[in-house]
C-alpha cells in the first residue's frame, strides 16, 4: 500500500506560531546575539561595536577575579547540592510517615519556596544582623555570646551563611518531588521485606533509596543548575562582599556587564557559564541515570 505524502498542516502550524514566534524573538535571537557580542568590547550602550576575537575570553581564564568567582560558585553548588538534597529527604520521610496532618506539614515545609529570594535574602540578611539579629539574640538568650559573629561581613563565614538561606528556601520544593517518589513505592514491597525480618535501616538502604532514584536524578540536576546560577540573595545579602569572598560567576556577569559598562566581557562570562553547566549538567545526569532503578 502506498504511503500518502504528508501535507504541510496549517492549522497546527496557526496554533503553535504565536509561541514560536516568542521563543524565536526572546530565545534564540538573543543566545544568537550574545555569542557575536561576547567576541566585542561592546560597553551595552553605544552604538559602536568593536570586534576584539578572543580577548573577553582569554581575559576570563586569565583572570583571578574570575577564578575566584568560580570557585565560590562551585562551593556554594555543591553544599546547597547535598544539603538541599539531604534536608528534602529527611522531609519528606518525616511527612510520609506522619499519622496525621500531613497536608499541614507538607504545606508548611514548602511556604519558603514561595518567598522570592530577594525577600527571603532581607529576611536571613536581618536576622544575621550583628547587633539585633535574631541567631546572635538567640546566642547570646542561652549563654553562647562568646559565638556571637558578623556573619555576612566576616569572608570565613559569609559565603556559608547565604548557602544556608538558599537550603532553607529550596529544601520544600525538594521535598515534594521526593515525597511524590516515596509514594509511589509499592506498599506490598515494604511489607516483603518486613516479613522478611529487614530493619528500618536496611529497608531505606535496598529498597527506597534504589526505588526514588529517578527523583535523585532530578532534584540533584536542578539543585546543580540553581548553585551554578544564584544572583538574588548575593545581591541583597553581601553584593559580593566582603571583598569579592561571596562573588559568584553570575554575580559577577552582573557587575561586570551592568556596573562598570563591559557588555562583551559580561557575556562572555555568560557563554562560559553556559558550558559548565552543560558539562557538570551531562556529567552528572550520566552518572545518576546510570543508577536509577525501573520499578
Amino acid at each position: 500500500m502506498s504511503q500518502r505524502k504528508k501535507r504541510f498542516d496549517w492549522v497546527t502550524f496557526g496554533f503553535i506560531a504565536p509561541s514560536f514566534l516568542l521563543f524565536t524573538l526572546f530565545i534564540i535571537v538573543p543566545t544568537v546575539s550574545s555569542v557575536y557580542y561576547s567576541f566585542t568590547s561592546w560597553d551595552g550602550i553605544s552604538p559602536n561595536v568593536n570586534f576584539i576575537g578572543l580577548k573577553n575570553y582569554i581575559e576570563i581564564f586569565t583572570s583571578a577575579r574570575f577564578g575566584n568567582a568560580l570557585r565560590n560558585t562551585i562551593i556554594l553548588t555543591v553544599f546547597i547540592s547535598v544539603l538541599e538534597n539531604a534536608f528534602a529527604l529527611v522531609l519528606a520521610l518525616a511527612v510520609d510517615n506522619v499519622k496525621w496532618g500531613k497536608n499541614f506539614f507538607r504545606s508548611a515545609f514548602y511556604i519558603p519556596v514561595l518567598i522570592s529570594g530577594i525577600v527571603s535574602g532581607f529576611i536571613w540578611k536581618i536576622m544575621y544582623n550583628y547587633n539585633f539579629g535574631a541567631l546572635n539574640s538567640l546566642l547570646k538568650g542561652i549563654g553562647l555570646g562568646d559565638f556571637c559573629k558578623d556573619w555576612l561581613g566576616t569572608p570565613a563565614y559569609a559565603l556559608i551563611m547565604v548557602g544556608v538561606v538558599l537550603v532553607w528556601k529550596g529544601a520544600g520544593y525538594y521535598m515534594i518531588i521526593y515525597l511524590a517518589s516515596l509514594q509511589s513505592i509499592s506498599t506490598d514491597i515494604i511489607e516483603a521485606a518486613k516479613i522478611d525480618g529487614a530493619s528500618s535501616w536496611q529497608r531505606f538502604k535496598s529498597i527506597t533509596v534504589p526505588l526514588i532514584s529517578g527523583a535523585f536524578t532530578i532534584n540533584f540536576t536542578l539543585s546543580l543548575i540553581n548553585g551554578l546560577k544564584v544572583f538574588d540573595q548575593i545581591s541583597v545579602m553581601t553584593d559580593g562582599g566582603p571583598g569579592f569572598t561571596t562573588e559568584t560567576v553570575v554575580y559577577l556577569l552582573y557587575k561586570v556587564g551592568f556596573g562598570e559598562g563591559r557588555q562583551g566581557f559580561g557575556t562572555a562570562v555568560g557563554m562560559v557559564l553556559l558550558f559548565v553547566i552543560l558539562i557538570l549538567n551531562t556529567a552528572q545526569q550520566k552518572f545518576l541515570r546510570s543508577r536509577e532503578v525501573q520499578m
